[in-house]
């Protein structure tokens, strides 16, 4: 068995290859959210493990692109932070493919700042006129006397999607916001700026590096994520072109059972149950 490695523009790839002919019909992939790609390749290499014939990649660029990926056939499952929307199942039928939802995890979009920042709290109104660009300095909301760097994600990005919705009901953001290309470059932008504000999903929310802020007094937990006490609670989703069969089903069934389960709360996520 061999594995390999690839980081490359924000990335990630995992592939075991295996010799003989047996593995072919377990090869799939997976492609789309970078919130998701952290259990999606733990619950990977663990299936990869079990069933050795298999072979199976994958790769994080956003819940858009995933989406895409399905459609065009380049992928098996794509992973997707968000609901998929109509214009692309509107897409897919169109090329004679079906896509079928599986709830595969729950998260919240979490905001972050510098851990240096004082501030602990923000309404959904504080951070929609930050985004907006109508705040612009951390005195504002109870902050040092600082301009306030806001980051934000690309728009191919689920949590992007979701933010937009929840927080910014339309209110464009202010084309002064640095945008970056996925979950882990928002938090390591976040870590190295102590002006920065940005968000990302609670499995993202290092306290090592970062600190979480909570939205309207409530604070971004498993248990707030699950009973949607928190206004940015969210799930996790992987698309299929119609029922799933062999290895694929065999992955997905794994990746939400108890077992599988696992991996993604050890990523920091929520689990099902």
């Amino acid at each position: 068995m061999r594995k390999l490695f690839s980081a490359v523009s924000g990335v990630v790839l995992f592939t075991f290859l295996f010799a003989g002919a047996a593995f072919a019909a377990s090869e799939f992939g997976i492609n789309g959210s970078t919130t998701i790609l952290p259990f999606a390749q733990s619950t990977a290499e663990a299936f990869m493990s079990m069933y050795p014939e298999a072979r199976i990649s994958v790769s994080g660029g956003g819940s858009g692109n995933g989406a895409k990926a399905l459609i065009d056939g380049t992928i098996e499952i794509a992973m997707m932070s968000r609901p998929m929307r109509e214009s692309e199942y509107e897409d897919a039928n169109a090329d004679g493919v079906n896509p079928l939802e599986h709830i595969v995890a729950v998260d919240c979009i979490v905001p972050i700042v510098h851990p240096s920042n004082p501030v602990a709290d923000l309404t959904t109104e504080q951070l929609r006129e930050i985004y907006a660009g109508n705040i612009t300095n951390w005195r504002e909301v109870g902050g040092n006397d600082e301009r306030i760097a806001v980051i934000g994600r690309d728009t191919s990005s689920g949590t992007f999607e979701i933010w937009n919705e929840i927080i910014m009901q339309g209110t464009p953001v202010t084309p002064r916001a640095l945008i970056v290309a996925s979950a882990g470059a928002l938090l390591q932008t976040i870590a190295n700026n102590p002006l920065a504000i940005g968000y990302d999903g609670l499995g993202y929310v290092d306290p090592t590096l970062v600190k979480g802020l909570s939205i309207d007094g409530v604070t971004g937990t498993p248990e707030t994520a699950r009973s949607n006490a928190i206004v940015t609670s969210r799930m996790l989703f992987m698309y299929t072109d119609g029922e799933p069969t062999g290895a694929i089903k065999d992955y997905l069934d794994f990746l939400v059972s108890d077992d599988g389960q696992v991996y993604v709360a050890r990523e920091g996520f929520v689990t099902l149950r």
